[in-house]
């Protein structure tokens, strides 16, 4: 089975996700883009039970009611959304990924909020 590596910026969080992800979406909204810092956020969408994280657990931050996000407690970065709406699923920003090209977009999340410059291109 294919296994993903990644980390925080600091290294002390580390994980492994196994298989390839559920999916792949660009999300648009203003909660992603405040999380994150970046006018909208790609996730791999995983079963949290093919996920293993190692070394420093995240922090998490309840966004707002059923939603938690991820991140390292040391370094800040931005590594994940959890939400009470698909439970077991974990979705990691790609941008934590040793290798993150290998995760193209399949799909937008809440592409009313997109910002007009914006353009993400879509897998085939």
């Amino acid at each position: 089975m294919t296994q993903f590596t990644g980390a925080c910026l600091c290294g002390g969080v580390r994980l492994v996700a196994s298989g390839e992800p559920e999916g792949v979406a660009a999300c648009h909204c203003a909660s992603c883009r405040r999380h994150s810092g970046a006018p909208c956020t790609v996730f791999a969408d995983y079963r949290a039970d093919r996920v293993a994280i190692s070394g420093e657990a995240f922090t998490r931050y309840a966004s707002s009611p059923g939603v938690w996000r991820g991140f390292c407690g040391v370094c800040g970065s931005t590594m994940s959304y959890q939400g009470a709406n698909l439970p077991g699923m974990i979705h990691l920003h790609i941008g934590v990924f040793d290798d993150p090209g290998r995760f193209r977009p399949q799909a937008h999340e809440h592409e009313e909020m997109r910002l007009p410059w914006i353009h993400v291109s879509i897998a085939d």
